[in-house]
């Protein structure tokens, strides 16, 4: 049986899940600031509570962003440290779709407006749909004020909007039937779509593990 270790720094939440015996063990919490002094904690009593050690796990999945640059950078650091040291591979995991993922298994949604709040005014943005129980990407991941997002061109049906973006609801030109600002990406959701990529053969060598900030200039001020 697989074991599987997934963790997520990307926003406010800090969380960690662990996949073993076909069994899910999840800690979640909302730390803004402090992820890097509880990650590994976490990481440590999930295998304690699992009666498991590292070299049980066949391979470790992340958050890769969009998120906060600080958070992102944070969770890869991690999973690098720990990926070459057990020679294992890695599932990077989009936040967006993450997001998507939470709302489809809290509220049944199968069609979701991923938004997380990119801060300069603006959002990061993607749509996804769910198949055979996964949510998948509809068109591109993209960061944008949050006046040009937009459902996909062939939308139709109910759509739920998910995550921090939507604090920007009056700006949002898209129509949702339901929303939740509050939701943070939630690393029982990175375990389900990290599962998927698994089984689809997707994982890669640590080596390869890259942030995805959506952003081109990240560490780049702008110019006064």
């Amino acid at each position: 049986m697989t074991t599987l270790l997934a963790l997520d720094t990307a926003t406010e939440a800090c969380s960690v899940a662990l996949l073993h015996d076909g069994k899910v063990l999840t800690h979640y919490e909302v730390i803004p600031r402090l992820h890097a002094q509880k990650l590994l904690p976490m990481i440590k009593d999930l295998l304690a509570e699992a009666g498991i050690g590292l070299s049980a796990l066949d391979a470790i999945a992340f958050g890769r962003g969009p998120g906060a640059f600080t958070g992102v950078r944070i969770a890869i650091g991690v999973v690098q440290g720990l990926a070459f040291g057990l020679d294992r591979p890695v599932l990077p995991v989009s936040n967006l779709a993450v997001l998507a993922q939470r709302a489809f298994r809290e509220h049944g949604v199968r069609q979701v407006a991923s938004a997380i709040d990119a801060r300069m005014d603006e959002v990061y943005w993607g749509c996804y749909r769910e198949t055979d129980g996964e949510m998948r990407l509809v068109g591109e991941e993209a960061v944008m004020p949050p006046e040009q997002a937009a459902l996909p061109a062939d939308a139709s049906g109910d759509w739920f909007g998910a995550g921090t973006g939507w604090g920007y609801a009056e700006r949002l030109p898209v129509a949702v039937s339901a929303q939740d600002a509050g939701m943070l990406p939630h690393a029982q959701d990175l375990l389900t779509l990290a599962t998927y990529a698994w089984q689809r053969g997707e994982a890669i060598v640590a080596d390869d593990a890259q942030p995805v900030y959506l952003r081109d200039k990240v560490a780049t001020p702008k110019a006064r």
